[in-house]
């Protein structure tokens, strides 16, 4: 024993096990730094509240009602590959609670940059989709946000992150919103995961530390316990981590589309934006 204060994200309370666990267990207890919130008020007076209930308390994971779940990290789909079913009622409860946690700095996507333009239509598009704004030397206004995904306000912009960016087109039928990310892959393969991936990438939420970048236990954990992560990771790792500038990165569109010719065929496409000056990144130099 040593009277040093804890080591923000040191190992746990005890060595992790190599065999996938198999039966239920209680949770690990909290490391030094991770005792929970005061059970006092503002004002200091006792609030009444068990400091013990303020964590998960049992080794099951349950949802909103009480009632155990085996599993949160897959969608109920019909068939192997999709789609996703609306009676997954645990997914539903899930991306619901997410979407409404309603902390500024915490949402993904929080640090931004926009910057207004146009595009110009070169008539290629045209005979797979007959939207106004894909025929020849049409010029439409554009507004694109980019932004980290992980950073909070006042981060810097030259973090290893992947970069976000949304996209409005003002075309003469309407607005036609386009979103992607500067890495062609993802974290994830099922939806039920994108809160989990978010809140392990986030700065830990006792000290605000590290800020848009995934150089923490937590995030760690994640990747390692969701293979599926691995190709985003090395992704991340690489140069492509930290663009030059918004100007020279690429755009990998997020979503699928299905576009309508003017004879009612059908074409999926996936948008991709490649910059005219290049991919260029930043790189962190080793000291000689």
């Amino acid at each position: 024993m040593t009277d040093h204060p804890p080591i923000p994200g040191s190992p746990a309370s005890e060595p992790p096990s190599h065999a996938e666990p198999t039966e239920a267990r209680e949770p690990l207890p909290p490391k030094a730094d991770q005792t929970g919130p005061e059970t006092v008020s503002p004002t200091g007076q006792p609030t009444g509240a068990d400091q013990a209930r303020t964590a998960q308390s049992g080794p099951y994971l349950t949802n909103a009602q009480g009632t155990r779940l085996y599993d949160t990290d897959h969608s109920l789909k019909a068939g192997p590959r999709g789609p996703v079913l609306l009676q997954d009622h645990h997914l539903r409860e899930k991306i619901m609670h997410f979407d409404h946690e309603r902390i500024p700095e915490r949402v993904v996507h929080a640090r931004g940059a926009g910057a207004h333009g146009f595009f110009q239509g070169y008539g290629t598009a045209s005979t797979v989709c007959r939207a106004a704004f894909l025929e020849k030397d049409v010029t439409t206004p554009v507004f694109v946000r980019f932004s980290t995904v992980l950073g909070s306000r006042g981060s810097a912009d030259t973090v290893r992150d992947t970069r976000g960016f949304a996209t409005k087109f003002y075309t003469s039928e309407g607005v036609f919103d386009l979103v992607g990310n500067n890495i062609p892959v993802f974290f994830i393969q099922d939806g039920i995961k994108f809160p989990d991936v978010i809140h392990a990438g986030k700065p830990h939420p006792d000290r605000e530390i590290p800020q848009a970048q995934s150089a923490h236990d937590t995030f760690w954990d994640f990747v390692t316990l969701h293979t599926e992560a691995t190709h985003h990771t090395l992704w991340n790792m690489s140069d492509r981590g930290i663009p030059r500038s918004f100007r020279t990165m690429e755009g990998f569109g997020v979503h699928t589309f299905r576009l309508v010719d003017a004879d009612g065929g059908t074409t999926l496409a996936k948008f991709h934006w490649k910059p005219k000056l290049g991919v260029h990144s930043l790189v962190w130099r080793r000291p000689k």
